[in-house]
């Protein structure tokens, strides 16, 4: 999770492969009407992302049902939208991949054919509620090379659920 540009698909490819899981790439479910406010440089409020968020969880939740191990790739910016996936699916976890305005802003700029332009960045940014402290959820230096990236959470996901009779499970990485 986190903002445009931090990383969540490379990042989410990443644990997928070292955890055995399977990619659920977020953006792939956003309706064609939120691509479109995107894509127009308007930025997408509660009501844009709540049916999504709704797809989403159910998407998750059938994978887990099915005895997968979902990877999902999901902005999740505010506490809301958080508590909305983690009602599909309890034992969701969150890698928080943060990093500067500056750098989202300029990572965007280099993504050619995107429906997310790089002026939503500060949209998003001023949406960020930041998981800090929250169950489940491992914080993360999104600078760091993404196959690190993907290990470390990986190992994170496995040690949580070894320890899974402690449900409270944060972490902080590299920032």
């Amino acid at each position: 999770m986190g903002v445009s540009g931090c990383g969540k698909s490379a990042v989410g490819a990443a644990i997928a492969e070292n955890s055995g899981g399977r990619l659920i790439e977020g953006d792939a479910f956003h309706p064609q009407a939120n691509i479109d406010k995107m894509s127009a440089g308007h930025p997408l409020n509660d009501d844009d992302r709540a049916g999504w968020l709704t797809r989403l969880g159910e998407e998750v939740a059938a994978a887990v049902a099915k005895g997968e191990k979902p990877v999902l790739t999901c902005s999740s910016l505010k506490l809301i939208y958080r508590e909305r996936l983690r009602a599909a699916v309890p034992e969701l976890g969150f890698v928080f991949l943060e990093l500067t305005k500056e750098l989202a802003t300029e990572r965007c700029s280099h993504r050619p054919g995107h429906f997310m332009p790089a002026s939503l960045v500060d949209s998003q940014f001023a949406t960020l509620e930041p998981p800090y402290n929250e169950d489940r959820t491992l914080v993360v230096d999104a600078t760091k090379p993404i196959e690190t990236l993907g290990k470390e959470a990986a190992q994170w996901w496995s040690d949580s659920l070894d320890h899974s009779q402690t449900p409270s499970v944060t972490a902080r990485t590299g920032s």
